[in-house]
């Protein structure tokens, strides 16, 4: 297996280095939403599945810390010195704890809610507590959530009138396909939320 955590190729002298770092409890661990084809499965990336696919997984969860010099996805290296359970624990309490807010998008009538720009904005989907505010927000049942990429989050009522469901794709795929931010693709997708909770997706 390379010798890879995430980008270029490592020494084992680094790879030490980054276990090192993350063992001293300074960083905080978070969920990070990984396409299913991400280069770090392959290396060896702690992840779990959040849509599975016939031949794998179309979004899978990885595990990272924002170390000093950089971000660190947490590999199987480390769970011979931390429990995996304690590890999705901890980084759910985190994400949790990591505070964003929603605004209403004026391009579409206030009709949507927009929370991006931070970097876990995305993965923000995975905590009831802050989609339970979207519903209350739009006074809707259920929810289309759209996070093409990381730092992105888009919602609108699953209910909404057609037009503003229209224009809400235009702008999912507008940054799906926009790669000039440098923020990385999750997935071409709309979630299904209910409850605070996914149940289910819609492939674009």
């Amino acid at each position: 297996m390379s010798n890879t955590i995430y980008g270029p190729e490592k020494t084992p002298e680094e790879i030490a280095k980054i276990v090192e770092q993350t063992e001293n409890g300074d960083q905080k661990i978070y969920p990070i939403l990984k396409p299913g084809d991400w280069v770090g499965l392959k290396a060896g990336a702690l992840s779990s599945t959040l849509i599975p696919s016939e031949d794998g997984a179309e979004v899978v969860i990885g595990y990272g810390m924002d170390t000093p010099d950089n971000f660190v996805f947490l590999t199987k290296q480390h769970l011979e010195t931390m429990d995996a359970k304690q590890i999705t624990q901890e980084a759910f309490t985190n994400l949790e704890n990591y505070n964003t807010d929603f605004e209403f998008v004026g391009a579409l009538n206030n009709k949507a809610l927009a929370s991006s720009g931070n970097d876990f904005s995305s993965e923000r989907i995975l905590s009831k507590t802050h989609m339970q505010k979207a519903h209350t927000m739009l006074e809707a049942e259920e929810l289309l959530v759209s996070i093409p990429r990381r730092t992105c989050m888009m919602v609108i009522s699953r209910q909404a009138d057609e037009e503003t469901i229209n224009k809400f794709a235009y702008l999912h795929n507008h940054t799906w396909n926009d790669d000039s931010f440098g923020n990385a693709p999750i997935t071409n997708a709309l979630f299904i939320i209910k409850g605070g909770d996914i149940v289910g997706h819609i492939p674009l």
